[in-house]
């Protein structure tokens, strides 16, 4: 009965798979008081005493959180894949259309051996997943047929084992974030004023990134946090122009191809109270990452390095939140990728796209809690920020040969108000619009969501 009850306790706590994309490291647990915890188990399980403490042992050691979104938006735009192009901008001036969507939905389970060795987890679910099914199609001569119900993904988007020799030195082994940019860092949903995260970083590189590797972080000082990682490069057969290095990170294989390394660091600066800076950067070769054959006197000497460099800061105080961030990206060889790429056969899964040389994002939103001139929200933690953002980004900002489509580069105005009944929760409403060049016409959009960031255990 004892081992039984104790085998159902994890088995119910492995549905929740995942674990903080922060680590649990960075966790503040919200640990119920051991009587209450020890009746909660006697209400689920009739354990006797002693089974019921090592039951509560085991869930003391547990991590179990997440965070979801649900977004709905009307833009005032095409969504046509030929509204950008020759004689269909005009065509396509006055089309609107609309969106539900689950963007993200992840749980977090994260497990404390004992002795300095962790272990985190977390699982995706974007845009709701995927569903398929199969029928049989009666006007079809009862043949049998799969049908792909729902777009979306499921991913392990971290599985890492961690052991922590002192707070200056942890090392961490296995599938984690990988630490370039803000938002790759701090992707919550309560960590951004938008209804979507930030448009810049999220359009010209991976995010969330995340890789397999290996990486040591630690608290230096009070002021100074640092974390290094090594990770397999990027696959540049699946870059392109209008997301610049984003899907180099995904592979269409069961594994992620390692011909080529790459690096990448962080550092937190805290310098005063409230305010943090932080620098970030990645390097490594691209071209030879792809199953496909490279091997050619055409290719003699190309590597297509990708070198990364990010800076973002938070400051919160005063009843302001302020956040911002700027990331410039340059590609070695772009014009030979480029010229690789449009020759893949056609049904390779390569973009078959011209390549930029170089891409970059600047991002800032500062807002203001409104309830805090009132005593009384106060005291009940409510919280309700006007905020407004500036995002200016372009992904094929200079080219090594050939022309940059000039829809890739914009900028972006947002204006909306975020509603905070308890700290874990958000309500999001937004305005935005797309400042886009001419001949190519503005993209206003009206966001709502309602979104959660915490932890149950």
């Amino acid at each position: 009965m004892k081992k039984q009850s104790v085998v159902m306790a994890l088995v119910a706590a492995s549905l929740c798979t995942t674990a903080a994309a922060e680590g649990i490291d960075n966790v503040e647990k919200n640990v119920l008081p051991a009587q209450t915890k020890m009746d909660s188990c006697q209400t689920l399980h009739p354990l006797r005493a002693k089974e019921v403490s090592k039951g509560e042992k085991i869930l003391n050691r547990l991590t179990i959180g997440g965070y979801g979104e649900a977004v709905v938006s009307r833009n005032f735009y095409s969504d046509s894949y030929l509204r950008y192009s020759g004689n269909n901008i005009q065509s396509h001036k006055d089309d609107t259309h609309g969106r539900f969507d689950l963007p993200h939905v992840v749980i977090f389970l994260g497990y404390d051996f004992g002795k300095g060795w962790t272990m985190g987890t977390e699982i995706e679910f974007e845009h709701g997943g995927t569903e398929s099914a199969v029928e049989i199609e009666t006007h079809e001569a009862g043949e049998y047929e799969t049908e792909v119900e729902r777009g979306g993904e499921v991913a392990l988007e971290q599985f890492w084992i961690q052991k922590s020799f002192m707070p200056q030195l942890n090392l961490r082994l296995g599938h984690m974030i990988v630490p370039v940019g803000g938002t790759n860092q701090h992707h919550m949903p309560t960590e951004f004023f938008g209804v979507y995260r930030p448009e810049g970083d999220n359009t010209i590189m991976p995010c969330t990134w995340h890789e397999t590797g290996v990486g040591l972080w630690g608290q230096l000082f009070p002021w100074l946090r640092y974390e290094v990682m090594m990770l397999p490069g990027l696959d540049s057969e699946r870059f392109g122009s209008q997301n610049w290095i984003k899907y180099g990170s995904a592979s269409p294989y069961e594994f992620k191809i390692g011909n080529s390394y790459a690096g990448a660091y962080r550092l937190d600066f805290t310098p005063i109270k409230d305010l943090r800076l932080s620098f970030s950067g990645y390097v490594g070769n691209s071209f030879k990452n792809t199953l496909y054959p490279t091997q050619s006197a055409t290719y003699d000497g190309v590597k297509g390095r990708v070198a990364i460099e990010a800076f973002d800061f938070n400051y919160s105080g005063h009843n302001f939140i302020v956040r911002g961030s700027a990331t410039y990206g340059h590609l070695t060889d772009a014009a030979a990728i480029t010229k690789y790429n449009m020759n893949m056969p056609k049904v390779s899964p390569s973009k078959k796209m011209p390549v930029a040389e170089s891409a970059y994002s600047i991002g800032i939103e500062a807002g203001y809690d409104f309830f805090s001139l009132s005593q009384k929200l106060r005291e009940k933690q409510q919280k309700l920020f006007l905020f407004g953002r500036y995002d200016a980004y372009d992904s094929m900002h200079t080219m090594e040969s050939g022309t940059a489509y000039e829809w890739c580069g914009r900028q972006r105005v947002a204006v909306g108000l975020n509603y905070m009944p308890i700290k874990d929760i958000v309500v999001k409403g937004e305005y935005s619009i797309g400042l886009l060049k001419n001949p190519y016409y503005n993209e206003p959009s009206i966001s709502l969501g309602v979104a959660y960031s915490g932890f149950f255990l």
